[in-house]
């Protein structure tokens, strides 16, 4: 007898690291998860997810509290990017519209795959402690970030002009996760989502139930970096 991953309602196998549908991780958000669940089913076009990740974000502007939610879907040989906001139709905001696009990118264009974490006092790290917080960075086409700030030199007296320096990343796709706003699975799944984007975008496939590579230290009172214990 064969088992077959349960699916939600929209069709899609349950493959997500904490064994929740796509459609359980919508409903979660409470993000008109009818309609995104929709339009991800419509721009995946038949293909078979391998992981889903979900994140919404909510911003106050004035008065006012908007909404977004970005869901990355991953086949085998694209990633589907969906982004929805929300906006007021009228000055009350009694009638809301959504404004929905999704992007499909060829798994075989993703050029990196970056996952930046934040631990709190690395001093007393042990293996096994939480994230603080991961930032997934995806790129494809070659879009590029510059963020610039005035340039200065040592003197604290010179008032001249140095000009700017800056640093150049690229990225199309930037989401920051943290186990405080978004709970310690949220991030969980962000770290699993990015291990199988790696995955099939090299063309190896994840194995589950390989060991995690070991590394031997020296106590800490025995090793010394630039003089530091």
């Amino acid at each position: 007898m064969s088992h077959h991953a349960p699916e939600d309602n929209a069709g899609l196998p349950n493959r997500g690291p904490s064994g929740e549908t796509l459609t359980e991780a919508l409903q979660r958000t409470g993000f008109y998860p009818r309609l995104v669940g929709d339009v991800v089913a419509d721009a995946l076009d038949g293909r078979a997810p391998l992981s889903h990740l979900t994140h919404l974000e909510t911003h106050f502007e004035r008065s006012e509290v908007r909404r977004h939610v970005t869901v990355l879907v991953l086949t085998q040989d694209m990633l589907v990017v969906t982004h929805v906001d929300e906006a007021p139709l009228d000055d009350e905001g009694h009638r809301m519209s959504a404004q929905v696009s999704t992007e499909s990118v060829p798994v075989s264009q993703i050029a990196t795959v970056v996952l930046s974490y934040v631990y709190a006092q690395p001093v007393d790290y042990t293996p096994g402690d939480p994230v603080r917080e991961v930032t997934l960075s995806i790129a494809w086409s070659g879009g590029q970030r510059i963020d610039l700030m005035p340039a200065g030199c040592g003197d604290p007296q010179c008032d001249a002009d140095h000009g700017y320096t800056g640093t150049v990343a690229r990225e199309d796709l930037v989401l920051r996760i943290s186990a405080e706003a978004d709970g310690p699975r949220a991030v969980q799944d962000a770290k699993h989502f990015a291990r199988l984007l790696r995955a099939v975008n090299t063309g190896s496939a994840p194995s589950q139930a390989a060991p995690r590579p070991r590394l031997s230290f020296a106590p800490r009172a025995q090793r010394t970096h630039g003089g530091r214990a």
